[in-house]
């Protein structure tokens, strides 16, 4: 199973420069904002806070529908726990999807006010996760599976619990 969560992992490292891009464009663009903000007396916006969250959502975008072909994945599976068992192959990809939202509790803890609190950034993650795979259902990119909507929910509470440990030590 590790060798799997191994592989995948260094094969989305190809969509790292693509969040890079992005995420200097938002650097500099929120960077000149933040500038104007100071001549009004204004609060700054949290750049490099802001510039991680979006270069995360766009590597999460190439994994989630850009890597994949229109039209090559398609089917709803709602029994929970279906995934888990089946072989090692399944087993990691239930590891990634786990893994795959811990940096978005984080952020979205790290970025957004309102998901400081576990509940608020659960509900996020839940609403995240299943806009994802609505969309991959609809564009037919994925399988729309309720163990990811519960996988990738785990992951988000994680990664805000991590935030959590992370704001602590930084006090």
């Amino acid at each position: 199973m590790a060798k799997y969560i191994v592989r995948d992992i260094t094969s989305v490292f190809c969509y790292l420069p693509y969040g890079l891009i992005v995420g200097l464009i938002v650097a500099i663009i929120l960077s000149a904002i933040n500038d104007r903000r100071a001549r009004r007396k204004k609060a700054p916006f949290a750049v490099w806070a802001i510039t991680a969250f979006i270069m995360y959502m766009v590597v999460m975008l190439f994994i989630t529908f850009l890597s994949r072909e229109d039209g090559s994945r398609k089917g709803v599976d709602l029994e929970l726990f279906s995934t888990w068992g089946i072989n090692a192959r399944n087993n990691a990809y239930v590891i990634e999807n786990i893994l795959l939202f811990v940096p978005y509790g984080f952020f979205s803890a790290w970025v957004i006010p309102r998901a400081r609190k576990l509940l608020s950034c659960t509900l996020l993650g839940v609403i995240t996760s299943l806009g994802i795979e609505c969309l991959q259902l609809i564009t037919e990119r994925g399988f729309f599976q309720i163990d990811d909507v519960l996988t990738n929910t785990l992951g988000a509470c994680i990664g805000y619990l991590l935030f959590r440990i992370f704001k602590r030590e930084n006090k």
